[in-house]
């Protein structure tokens, strides 16, 4: 019987309590991975194996989640990955900027992580 590869996730957060909390909640179903900044974020989305999806915080040190998006977005392996970005800003502009940048997904906190994993799912698998 052939089992299934998970999908990887790459949860770019620096609250390292925060980010330790989602990889644990979604590790059951996903490969997940954890950058606490903006720079090595980027690097990981970069490497193989790439990452099904990315969850990303727009304030963080080094290279904000709106800056990362753009450079994600900028080359072809790593264009079309999907991304959530999870932030405390929720001013509508902020919400605009976030889905202009590449977004799938806008999600503010505080938030409920069964309603993360609907909008992981729905990204990843499309349901």
């Amino acid at each position: 019987m052939v089992t299934a590869t998970k999908k990887r996730i790459l949860v770019v957060e620096d609250e390292q309590d925060t980010a330790a909390m989602i990889a644990r909640f979604l590790g059951d179903e996903f490969d997940t991975v954890v950058a606490t900044n903006g720079l090595d974020g980027l690097a990981l989305a970069q490497q193989e194996p790439r990452p099904d999806l990315v969850i990303v915080d727009i304030m963080m040190p080094k290279l904000d989640g709106v800056s990362m998006t753009k450079r994600l977005r900028e080359h072809e392996p790593t264009r079309r990955v999907p991304i959530i970005f999870l932030t405390a800003k929720s001013d509508p502009m902020d919400v605009i900027a976030g889905i202009q940048a590449g977004a799938r997904h806008y999600i503010t906190k505080p938030f409920v992580l069964d309603d993360l994993k609907k909008k992981v799912r729905k990204a990843v698998y499309g349901r």
